[in-house]
């Protein structure tokens, strides 16, 4: 089966987007972290990216002013959200869809281990 790099979604009233099935075997355990992106995105990681790649990354030296520049901007806002095995729907909160300037469309891009999730106005730009 080829890998879906992007998809698109309406969110629902409570602020759920349904992973396309294909997918949801991409997020291990279910278990899913959300930040805001470098732009105004939100970031989409497995838990194990998260803890594997991210985590790791933002441990660097403690007077660094660029680590602790990505620590603020990826913990802010920073949200985990367990995957509805039923559905494979995940609530995005409201702070986050706020940031990236989401109404109820979304645009979903794969970028490399993590997905970048924004409004279609955003993804024209991108």
């Amino acid at each position: 089966m080829a890998a879906i790099d992007s998809f698109e979604r309406r969110l629902d009233d409570k602020n759920r987007l349904t992973i396309p099935a294909e997918l949801r075997a991409e997020l291990d355990d279910g278990q899913i972290v959300l930040t805001r992106g470098f732009g105004r995105y939100i970031h989409m990681y497995a838990s194990e990216v998260w803890d594997e790649a991210v985590e790791p990354a933002l441990q660097g030296a403690i007077l660094d002013e660029h680590v602790a520049d990505l620590n603020v901007r990826f913990r802010r806002g920073k949200s985990t959200a367990q995957l509805d095995t039923k559905q494979g729907r995940v609530t995005i909160d409201q702070s986050l869809l706020e940031y990236a300037g989401i109404d109820r469309e979304v645009v979903a891009v794969r970028a490399g281990k993590y997905w970048r999730i924004m409004s279609p106005a955003e993804a024209e730009t991108n």
